[in-house]
Order: C-alpha cells, then structure tokens, then sequence
C-alpha cells in the first residue's frame, strides 16, 4: 500500500536559529528540539541527560500511603503475600520486580500469572480462590484489577485484600480493594500519568523505600527490567517513562539481571549494544511467548532467576517458545489474507473482523497488527477459548479503537485495554452483532485520512549535513518510542550509484549506496526492509525521493553509518 509522505511543520524559526547558535548544533538538530517543545538550554540538559533524582513522589499517587501501611501490616504480621500479574511483557517484569524486592525482606511470598487459556486477562475467581485456599492474605495486582470491580467484591467476601497496581482506563467505578494505584482513576493528582504496569510496581517499592529509609540504590538494579516493560508495551516515551527508560538501558547494556542477560544470550545479542528496538523485536517478543505458546510463569521463572546455569536453561524453553510462536503467526496470517481476499464485502468494509474458533488465542494480537501493515484499518481477529469468542484489537494512527469497543460493550463479556489496542471476550451469539456494530461505528467515526498510511518525516536534510557530530548527537535523542520517535528525515533526487539490490531469503530488503548532488562522489549505504519490490523501479529511474532513519551498521565489528529507509517515492520521466 501506498504510504503518504507528510512533512512536519517547523517549529519556530527565530528559535530554532538561537538554540543552533547556543548549542553549536544543526538547525536540522534544534528543530528535532523546539518540535519536542525543547526551547531552552536547561531544557536540552535535561532532555539529553535525565535525571533519576527527578522522579516523583511516589506518595503523590492516590491511596500510595493506603498500599503501603497494608504492606507493612502484612510484614509485621507475617501474612503470606501473592504477587499476581498478567502474562505479558509487561506484566511479567513488573511481578519479577516485585517478588524480587519483597522475598529480599519476606519469606512467605509467591508469584501467580493467571493462564492466558483457562483463566483470561486480569484478576480471575480461579486466582483469587487459590490465594484463599492457600492462606494469602494479600495480593498485589499489578498491569490489571482497575476494571475487576466484582471479582475483587469476590476476594473480599473470601477474606483476600488487593492492592491493584494498573495503568490502563478505569471503568465506571472503581475496585474497592484496600489501595488502587492507577494514575488514570479520577481524583489522583499524580503529575505522570503514562506510566506502564510495570512501572506503576516500581513506584510502589520506591515508595517502601522512602517509608522504610531503604537507599534508592537497591531498587535502580530493577530499572533494565522497566525499561523493557516501557519498550514492549509502547507506552509514551516521555516524562518519567524517558528517565526510566534512558537509566533502564544503561543497566541492560552494562550489567542486566540474570534474566535478561540469558535472553540476550539466546537471541544472539549477548554482545551488542541494545537499543529500544532491540527490546521491541528481539526481548519482548521471546518473554512474551511463554505466555502465548505456554505459561507466563515460565518469563517470570527467568527475570527472577539467580542462577545463570538455570536462567540460560529458561531461556532456551522460552526461545523455542518464540519459534513456536512464529509459525503459528504465518499459518494464521495466511488464514486471515485469504478469509479477506475470498470476500468482497471484507475487502471493501472500513474494518477487518476474522474469526476462526481453531486459531491459537495466544497470537491473534500479533496477526492483527501484521493484518494493518497490508489493508491499513482498525482490526479485530478473533478465536474460541472455554465456550467463549476471545480476541484481540488493534487500529490505525489516530483512530480511538479503545472508544469503539467501548460502544460495543453491551455485546461483550468481558474488555480492557487502551486507544491502540484491546482484548474482548464475547458470547458466540453475540458475534455477528458485534461485526455489525464494530463496522458502523468505526464507519462513521473514522476519516479518509486515518485510512491511509502516512510516513511523518521531521525535516528535510541534505545528505552532505551527516556527519559524526551530527549522528552524535542524533544518539542522545535516545530512547525512542511514542511522543519522541526516531526523526525521519526526507531527502530529494538521490540516486543509486549502480549497486543496487534485493537482499533477504525472499530479496524483500533492497540494498542500496547512494548518491547526492550537495556531496559529489561520497557513498551513503542505505537499506530499505520489505522494500525489495521496488528494485526495478529504482534501477530504472534517474533519481528519486527517499525518507529515511540513521542507524549504525555493526557488521563483522566495522561500524558505519547507514540510511534504514522508510520508503521510496519514485519520479516518472517523460
């Protein structure tokens, strides 16, 4: 599908001149700066270098003091604690956070991840009824619960306290556990409010700290692992997310827990420098694949792990987990291309809706993101787990697929989730109505625009302006993701210099060396994933428009930078 390419507006010029002059800097750099609403030198130093003792007082988020005096009950009690969490990336990290700090100061802790299978998303009767079973006194909820009102009315009449840790959407009312911790709920006053789940958990402890006069040293060992729950569920890489994320990084390139040092090592980038894309494909996908593919109690055996013998061991079931993962994702997204090809009306709706009761529940979400990639539309795929349809969602940019579902509550057993995605569970007799109405809402609330796939390129450059300094300081834009992605820049009339071609098992990739009039005679190495099928076009134009990343290229220990293209608009000549 054709992509449109939209050039950002600058920000102001007067500005972006005195902060070039200031900092010495391109004005391609200091307009990358004034569009992320950086516009002072201050603001720059601390853009560039975030600062751990600027997080906030945990005890600024609503019932923080609550959860915290219900802790400190249970330690002097010596009640027996559960630490539940969903089982995913996120959830996965931030109970291996938890359990890892606590069982450091209490013996009578466990962890429990609910099966993604025989109990769903969140707080499940089967969770709460083995905590009370087994004498737990206290849980704590963390990346689920704010939506759990009844089940958490269940564990009270069953003598079991929550303490909820979320950061999703609440509903319309609110859990009556002991504390909820969600900065999202109404009345909380807490200055960030896009923390992840994981992230949420690490306030907590934080908090315990501050209460307990514990050195902030002891929990900063936890950050890598937060720092991989931020990248994998693509919360906003922004506020107190960025300096999670920058410190995160630091400590899973130098010294990363047991866990992850295993999962790199499985995956083959034990010794490179990570980047949060690295986490995005190659970590998270691997600690997400216990819970697709198995349990994930399997991810949180791992990040908790203290042995490197029994963590690389973990790894390795983890990893083939992922393989497992893979081919169940190409055969349904073979299904699912086919379903919509062989069908007109689906090829033509402003939505995609599959259901198939014999695909695997555990990589719906996957094939529905990879559906939007070929038709571009809010999505849905769907399968049958325990007498009910479960899925999962996903949408365009723009598009509020959180407020969708939303309206199509009343035929739903069971939602959650956020504007880009969303799981749902509903009864089969429901499926057919909810198809309609996802359809009509959707068709109503969306634009032409929102249907089509843009590229947004933040400045055009000239090629002559890289160099070292300027990739330098490109780096300290890092970590990217949402509200501070990595700046794409457009580039006119390049051309190849006749080395052109298709790279990968498939040639999907092209390979390129380019060339620009502004640097006669200098090469710039550019590759351009999935890109491959427009190798004869380029080959037979004079020159042609690229938007493009700058990456480096770490191949057999030489570094150079590279171009990672983002698309290839072509010239037609008379």
């Amino acid at each position: 599908m054709e992509k449109q390419w939209v050039l950002k507006s600058r920000g102001d010029e007067a500005l972006i001149q005195k902060l070039a002059l200031e900092l010495s800097i391109d004005p391609v750099i200091a307009n990358l700066l004034v569009q992320r609403n950086i516009k002072t030198y201050q603001e720059v130093e601390e853009f560039f270098n975030p600062d751990i003792t600027k997080l906030h007082d945990p005890f600024l988020m609503k019932d923080m003091d609550k959860a915290i005096a219900r802790i400190e009950k249970a330690l002097e009690s010596d009640e027996k604690i559960l630490i539940y969490g969903d089982y995913d990336v996120d959830g996965t990290t931030a109970v291996a956070v938890a359990y890892s700090f606590f069982k450091e100061r209490h013996s009578r802790i466990r962890y429990y991840i609910p099966d993604r299978y025989g109990e769903g998303y969140g707080i499940s009767f089967k969770g709460i009824d083995y905590a009370a079973n087994n004498n737990f006194t206290l849980v704590i909820a963390l990346d689920c619960g704010i939506k759990a009102v009844e089940k958490i009315e269940y564990a009270n009449s069953k003598g079991v306290d929550f303490i909820i840790c979320d950061h999703h959407l609440p509903g319309d009312n609110i859990p009556t556990a002991v504390a909820v911790l969600d900065a999202k709920q109404p009345g909380c006053e807490y200055p960030f409010k896009e923390l992840s789940g994981c992230g949420v958990g690490f306030k907590l402890i934080q908090a315990f700290c501050i209460r307990k006069n514990i050195p902030f040293e002891e929990i900063y060992r936890y950050l890598d692992l937060v720092a991989v729950s931020i990248a994998s569920d693509i919360v906003p890489m922004t506020g107190e997310n960025r300096i999670f994320a920058y410190h995160g990084m630091k400590k899973l390139n130098e010294n990363p827990v047991i866990g992850l040092k295993a999962i790199k090592k499985v995956s083959g980038i034990e010794t490179m420098e990570m980047n949060i894309n690295d986490i995005v494909f190659k970590i998270g996908p691997r600690i997400n694949a216990a819970g697709r593919i198995e349990t994930g109690s399997k991810a949180v055996e791992l990040l908790v792990s203290q042995s490197e013998e029994d963590a690389f061991r973990f790894a390795k079931d983890i990893n083939e987990c992922n393989e497992n993962r893979k081919d169940l994702d190409q055969k349904i997204f073979s299904d699912a291309h086919e379903m919509i090809n062989s069908n007109k009306s689906l090829i033509n709706n402003k939505t995609t809706v599959l259901f198939n009761p014999d695909w695997h529940k555990g990589v719906v979400g996957i094939v529905a993101s990879r559906l939007i990639d070929y038709y571009y539309r809010p999505t849905v795929i769907l399968t049958k787990s325990n007498g009910l349809i479960n899925g999962s969602a996903r949408t365009v940019e723009g598009f509020d697929l959180y407020n969708a579902i939303d309206q199509c509550g009343h035929l739903l057993e069971n939602y959650g989730g956020h504007k880009f995605a969303a799981g749902i569970s509903m009864k089969p007799e429901n499926l057919e109505k909810f198809t309609e109405m996802f359809e009509k809402i959707v068709s109503e609330n969306i634009t032409v625009e929102q249907l089509t796939p843009h590229i947004e390129i933040d400045d055009i450059l000239n090629l002559s302006q890289i160099d070292p300094k300027f990739f330098r300081i490109l780096q300290r834009f890092q970590p990217y993701g949402p509200g501070n992605m990595s700046p794409i820049f457009g580039t006119y009339n390049v051309c190849d210099s006749g080395t052109g071609k298709t790279v990968g098992k498939k040639n999907e990739h092209l390979k390129l060396d380019l060339m620009h009039d502004s640097c006669p005679g200098v090469i710039f190495p550019a590759i351009g994933f999935q890109l491959g099928k427009k190798a004869v076009e380029v080959a037979e134009c004079r020159t042609f428009d690229v938007c493009f990343s700058i990456d480096k290229n770490d191949f057999m220990n030489k570094i150079t930078l590279q171009l990672r293209l983002r698309d290839i608009r072509l010239k037609n000549y008379e």
